[in-house]
Protein backbone atom coordinates (compact mmCIF):
# COMPACT_ATOMS: atom_id res chain seq x y z
CA UNK A 1 0.00 0.00 0.00
CA UNK A 2 1.22 3.71 -0.90
CA UNK A 3 0.81 6.42 1.24
CA UNK A 4 -1.12 7.81 -1.80
CA UNK A 5 -3.61 5.02 -1.40
CA UNK A 6 -3.87 5.48 3.11
CA UNK A 7 -5.30 9.03 2.06
CA UNK A 8 -6.68 8.97 -1.60
CA UNK A 9 -7.31 12.85 -1.79
CA UNK A 10 -3.48 13.19 -1.52
CA UNK A 11 -2.81 12.77 -5.42
CA UNK A 12 -5.60 15.23 -5.89
CA UNK A 13 -4.36 18.44 -4.44
CA UNK A 14 -4.27 21.85 -6.77
CA UNK A 15 -0.32 21.60 -7.61
CA UNK A 16 -0.18 26.05 -6.90
CA UNK A 17 -0.83 24.70 -3.24
CA UNK A 18 1.50 21.81 -2.89
CA UNK A 19 4.03 24.22 -4.20
CA UNK A 20 3.50 27.12 -1.98
CA UNK A 21 3.35 25.19 1.39
CA UNK A 22 6.57 23.55 0.03
CA UNK A 23 7.75 26.95 -0.34
CA UNK A 24 6.77 27.74 3.09
CA UNK A 25 7.98 25.04 4.59
CA UNK A 26 11.58 25.20 2.76
CA UNK A 27 12.23 29.10 3.53
CA UNK A 28 10.69 29.90 7.43
CA UNK A 29 12.05 26.28 8.46
CA UNK A 30 15.51 26.95 7.45
CA UNK A 31 15.53 29.86 8.86
CA UNK A 32 14.03 29.23 12.15
CA UNK A 33 17.19 27.07 13.73
CA UNK A 34 18.54 30.74 14.02
CA UNK A 35 16.02 32.10 15.44
CA UNK A 36 16.17 29.21 18.20
CA UNK A 37 19.58 29.86 18.90
CA UNK A 38 18.89 33.38 19.12
CA UNK A 39 16.05 32.63 21.49
CA UNK A 40 17.86 30.15 23.63
CA UNK A 41 20.84 32.70 24.54
CA UNK A 42 18.37 34.26 27.15
CA UNK A 43 14.94 31.58 27.35
CA UNK A 44 14.59 28.52 28.81
CA UNK A 45 14.68 25.74 25.81
CA UNK A 46 11.72 23.88 27.18
CA UNK A 47 9.13 26.43 28.57
CA UNK A 48 9.73 28.79 25.68
CA UNK A 49 9.02 26.22 23.44
CA UNK A 50 6.23 25.37 24.76
CA UNK A 51 4.57 28.87 25.32
CA UNK A 52 5.75 29.31 21.89
CA UNK A 53 3.29 26.90 20.49
CA UNK A 54 0.80 27.15 23.49
CA UNK A 55 0.65 31.04 22.12
CA UNK A 56 0.32 30.12 17.93
CA UNK A 57 -2.54 27.19 18.93
CA UNK A 58 -4.73 30.08 20.72
CA UNK A 59 -3.94 32.53 17.90
CA UNK A 60 -4.50 29.86 14.95
CA UNK A 61 -7.83 28.62 17.10
CA UNK A 62 -9.15 32.16 17.30
CA UNK A 63 -8.78 32.94 13.57
CA UNK A 64 -10.38 29.57 12.67
CA UNK A 65 -13.00 30.27 14.81
CA UNK A 66 -13.78 34.16 14.24
CA UNK A 67 -13.59 32.82 10.19
CA UNK A 68 -15.74 29.54 10.61
CA UNK A 69 -17.63 30.03 13.94
CA UNK A 70 -16.46 27.70 16.75
CA UNK A 71 -17.34 24.29 15.07
CA UNK A 72 -14.57 24.41 12.83
CA UNK A 73 -12.90 22.93 15.81
CA UNK A 74 -15.44 20.71 16.85
CA UNK A 75 -13.14 17.50 17.44
CA UNK A 76 -14.39 13.83 18.24
CA UNK A 77 -12.60 12.07 21.51
CA UNK A 78 -10.88 9.57 19.32
CA UNK A 79 -9.49 12.53 16.87
CA UNK A 80 -8.34 14.69 19.63
CA UNK A 81 -6.65 11.10 20.90
CA UNK A 82 -4.54 11.16 17.38
CA UNK A 83 -3.64 15.12 17.78
CA UNK A 84 -2.16 14.54 21.10
CA UNK A 85 -0.26 11.86 19.64
CA UNK A 86 0.75 13.68 16.97
CA UNK A 87 1.80 16.30 18.71
CA UNK A 88 3.93 14.84 21.57
CA UNK A 89 6.12 13.12 18.31
CA UNK A 90 6.37 16.49 16.17
CA UNK A 91 5.97 18.94 18.82
CA UNK A 92 7.63 17.36 22.59
CA UNK A 93 10.02 14.49 21.18
CA UNK A 94 11.33 16.66 18.11
CA UNK A 95 10.64 20.42 18.34
CA UNK A 96 11.16 20.36 22.00
CA UNK A 97 14.62 18.25 21.67
CA UNK A 98 15.84 20.40 19.07
CA UNK A 99 15.57 23.67 20.92
CA UNK A 100 17.06 21.70 24.32
CA UNK A 101 20.42 20.72 21.53
CA UNK A 102 20.75 24.61 20.31
CA UNK A 103 20.48 25.39 23.79
CA UNK A 104 23.66 22.86 24.88
CA UNK A 105 25.52 24.12 22.46
CA UNK A 106 24.66 22.83 18.96
CA UNK A 107 24.96 25.58 16.14
CA UNK A 108 21.85 26.01 14.08
CA UNK A 109 23.86 25.01 10.54
CA UNK A 110 24.74 21.51 12.12
CA UNK A 111 21.45 21.13 13.86
CA UNK A 112 19.27 21.72 10.87
CA UNK A 113 21.90 19.29 8.64
CA UNK A 114 21.36 16.40 10.90
CA UNK A 115 17.43 16.70 10.94
CA UNK A 116 17.95 16.60 7.40
CA UNK A 117 17.72 12.74 7.66
CA UNK A 118 14.27 12.68 8.28
CA UNK A 119 13.26 12.02 4.69
CA UNK A 120 15.83 8.97 4.99
CA UNK A 121 13.66 7.74 7.96
CA UNK A 122 10.45 8.44 6.87
CA UNK A 123 11.09 5.62 3.87
CA UNK A 124 12.23 3.64 6.36
CA UNK A 125 9.16 3.57 7.98
CA UNK A 126 7.39 2.72 5.13
CA UNK A 127 9.48 0.24 4.27
CA UNK A 128 8.81 -1.39 7.04
CA UNK A 129 5.44 -1.35 6.91
CA UNK A 130 5.23 -3.08 3.99
CA UNK A 131 4.80 -0.01 1.33
CA UNK A 132 7.15 -0.49 -1.93
CA UNK A 133 7.95 3.31 -2.12
CA UNK A 134 8.69 4.10 -6.07
CA UNK A 135 12.39 3.57 -7.31
CA UNK A 136 12.97 7.40 -8.13
CA UNK A 137 12.38 8.14 -4.56
CA UNK A 138 14.73 6.16 -3.17
CA UNK A 139 17.18 7.19 -5.09
CA UNK A 140 16.47 10.68 -4.23
CA UNK A 141 15.89 10.26 -0.65
CA UNK A 142 19.53 8.03 -0.81
CA UNK A 143 21.02 10.87 -3.55
CA UNK A 144 19.67 13.67 -0.70
CA UNK A 145 21.13 12.03 2.31
CA UNK A 146 24.85 11.33 0.21
CA UNK A 147 24.23 15.43 0.25
CA UNK A 148 24.18 15.93 3.68
CA UNK A 149 27.11 13.74 4.34
CA UNK A 150 29.24 15.59 2.35
CA UNK A 151 28.01 18.99 4.03
CA UNK A 152 28.70 17.83 7.23
CA UNK A 153 32.20 16.24 6.38
CA UNK A 154 33.20 19.83 4.97
CA UNK A 155 32.15 21.67 7.69
CA UNK A 156 33.20 18.96 10.50
CA UNK A 157 31.47 18.72 13.64
CA UNK A 158 34.70 19.48 15.67
CA UNK A 159 34.75 20.16 19.73
CA UNK A 160 31.46 22.69 19.42
CA UNK A 161 29.09 20.19 18.90
CA UNK A 162 28.50 18.48 22.01
CA UNK A 163 27.95 14.47 21.87
CA UNK A 164 24.64 14.26 23.81
CA UNK A 165 23.46 17.33 21.70
CA UNK A 166 23.92 15.15 18.75
CA UNK A 167 22.13 12.35 20.04
CA UNK A 168 19.17 14.72 21.42
CA UNK A 169 19.22 15.82 17.07
CA UNK A 170 19.06 11.93 16.09
CA UNK A 171 16.55 11.17 18.39
CA UNK A 172 14.71 14.65 17.75
CA UNK A 173 14.53 13.57 13.44
CA UNK A 174 13.15 10.02 14.46
CA UNK A 175 10.75 11.22 16.51
CA UNK A 176 9.66 14.21 13.68
CA UNK A 177 9.77 11.07 10.71
CA UNK A 178 7.47 8.88 12.59
CA UNK A 179 4.94 11.37 13.46
CA UNK A 180 4.94 12.54 10.05
CA UNK A 181 4.77 8.87 8.63
CA UNK A 182 1.89 8.11 11.31
CA UNK A 183 -0.16 11.07 10.49
CA UNK A 184 -2.01 9.86 7.58
CA UNK A 185 -2.80 6.68 9.13
CA UNK A 186 -4.46 7.27 12.19
CA UNK A 187 -8.13 9.67 12.79
CA UNK A 188 -7.92 13.01 12.83
CA UNK A 189 -10.00 15.95 11.91
CA UNK A 190 -10.65 16.67 8.71
CA UNK A 191 -9.77 20.06 8.66
CA UNK A 192 -5.87 19.85 8.80
CA UNK A 193 -5.60 23.65 10.09
CA UNK A 194 -7.95 22.14 13.38
CA UNK A 195 -5.50 19.46 13.34
CA UNK A 196 -2.49 21.87 13.88
CA UNK A 197 -4.44 24.09 16.66
CA UNK A 198 -4.57 20.72 18.92
CA UNK A 199 -1.35 19.09 18.15
CA UNK A 200 0.18 22.99 19.00
CA UNK A 201 -1.91 23.43 22.16
CA UNK A 202 -1.48 19.72 23.33
CA UNK A 203 2.76 19.68 22.42
CA UNK A 204 2.87 23.04 23.88
CA UNK A 205 1.31 22.18 27.13
CA UNK A 206 3.44 19.54 27.77
CA UNK A 207 6.41 20.86 26.73
CA UNK A 208 5.29 23.98 29.58
CA UNK A 209 4.99 21.52 32.07
CA UNK A 210 7.80 19.12 31.69
CA UNK A 211 10.09 22.63 31.50
CA UNK A 212 8.45 23.67 34.82
CA UNK A 213 8.62 19.98 36.45
CA UNK A 214 12.37 20.85 35.25
CA UNK A 215 13.34 23.38 37.16
CA UNK A 216 13.03 25.91 34.31
CA UNK A 217 11.43 29.32 34.95
CA UNK A 218 10.05 31.69 32.64
CA UNK A 219 10.94 35.48 33.54
CA UNK A 220 9.37 37.58 30.12
CA UNK A 221 10.81 41.14 31.98
CA UNK A 222 14.09 39.62 32.17
CA UNK A 223 14.95 39.10 28.70
CA UNK A 224 15.86 41.50 26.00
CA UNK A 225 14.04 42.80 22.70
CA UNK A 226 16.41 40.33 20.48
CA UNK A 227 14.84 37.34 22.44
CA UNK A 228 11.43 38.35 22.30
CA UNK A 229 11.95 38.93 18.07
CA UNK A 230 13.21 35.87 17.63
CA UNK A 231 10.57 34.07 19.66
CA UNK A 232 7.83 36.09 17.93
CA UNK A 233 8.87 35.46 14.85
CA UNK A 234 8.54 31.38 15.90
CA UNK A 235 5.04 31.85 16.78
CA UNK A 236 3.77 33.80 13.65
CA UNK A 237 6.03 32.39 11.30
CA UNK A 238 7.40 29.29 12.49
CA UNK A 239 4.86 28.18 14.02
CA UNK A 240 1.44 29.38 12.93
CA UNK A 241 2.48 29.45 9.16
CA UNK A 242 4.94 27.20 8.89
CA UNK A 243 3.63 24.20 11.10
CA UNK A 244 0.62 24.75 9.42
CA UNK A 245 1.49 24.36 6.19
CA UNK A 246 3.21 21.11 7.05
CA UNK A 247 0.01 19.64 8.89
CA UNK A 248 -1.73 20.34 5.19
CA UNK A 249 1.31 19.08 3.59
CA UNK A 250 0.79 15.89 5.13
CA UNK A 251 -3.02 15.31 4.98
CA UNK A 252 -3.21 16.63 1.00
CA UNK A 253 0.35 15.14 -0.61
CA UNK A 254 2.76 12.07 -0.50
CA UNK A 255 4.44 12.03 3.19
CA UNK A 256 7.59 11.73 1.17
CA UNK A 257 7.11 14.59 -0.47
CA UNK A 258 6.10 16.65 2.50
CA UNK A 259 9.26 15.86 4.42
CA UNK A 260 11.75 17.15 1.42
CA UNK A 261 11.74 19.90 3.87
CA UNK A 262 14.55 19.03 5.40
CA UNK A 263 16.72 18.87 2.60
CA UNK A 264 16.41 22.53 1.81
CA UNK A 265 16.18 23.66 5.23
CA UNK A 266 20.07 23.06 5.90
CA UNK A 267 20.86 25.22 3.45
CA UNK A 268 18.90 28.42 4.18
CA UNK A 269 20.42 27.84 7.80
CA UNK A 270 23.42 27.97 6.08
CA UNK A 271 22.80 30.93 4.10
CA UNK A 272 21.47 32.94 7.35
CA UNK A 273 24.60 31.77 9.12
CA UNK A 274 26.65 33.17 6.79
CA UNK A 275 24.56 36.50 6.04
CA UNK A 276 24.19 37.19 9.36
CA UNK A 277 26.91 35.68 11.27
CA UNK A 278 29.47 35.88 8.74
CA UNK A 279 29.92 32.02 9.26
CA UNK A 280 32.27 30.59 5.95
CA UNK A 281 30.62 28.47 3.70
CA UNK A 282 33.13 26.42 1.55
CA UNK A 283 33.29 24.94 -1.63
CA UNK A 284 32.61 21.33 -0.90
CA UNK A 285 29.72 23.00 1.26
CA UNK A 286 28.33 24.10 -1.51
CA UNK A 287 28.58 21.22 -3.68
CA UNK A 288 26.75 19.18 -0.83
CA UNK A 289 23.91 21.56 -1.47
CA UNK A 290 23.69 21.14 -5.24
CA UNK A 291 23.31 17.35 -4.18
CA UNK A 292 20.92 18.05 -1.99
CA UNK A 293 19.00 20.32 -4.03
CA UNK A 294 19.07 18.23 -6.97
CA UNK A 295 17.80 15.23 -5.06
CA UNK A 296 14.80 17.21 -3.92
CA UNK A 297 13.88 17.94 -7.53
CA UNK A 298 14.25 14.17 -8.14
CA UNK A 299 11.96 13.65 -5.02
CA UNK A 300 9.10 16.22 -5.92
CA UNK A 301 9.04 14.65 -9.49
CA UNK A 302 8.40 10.90 -8.33
CA UNK A 303 5.85 11.97 -5.93
CA UNK A 304 3.62 14.23 -8.52
CA UNK A 305 4.28 11.54 -11.07
CA UNK A 306 2.35 8.89 -8.27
Amino acid sequence: MTAATVVPAKARSPLLLVGAALAIVYVVWGSTYLAIRIMVEEMPPLVSAGVRFLAAGLLLGGALAARGGPGRLAVTRRQLLGCARIGLLLLVLGQGLVTLAEYGGAPSGITALLVAAVPLWVICYRVLSGERPAGRTVAGVATGFCGMVVVVTANGLGGTFPVWTMAVVLVAGLSWAFGSWYQPRIELPRDPFAVAVYEMLVGGGALTIIGLAAGERFDPVAYSARSWAAWAYLVLFGSVLAFSAYIWLLQSTATSLAATYAYVNPLVALCLGWLLLAEPVTVPTLAGGVIVVLAVAVVVRSEFRR
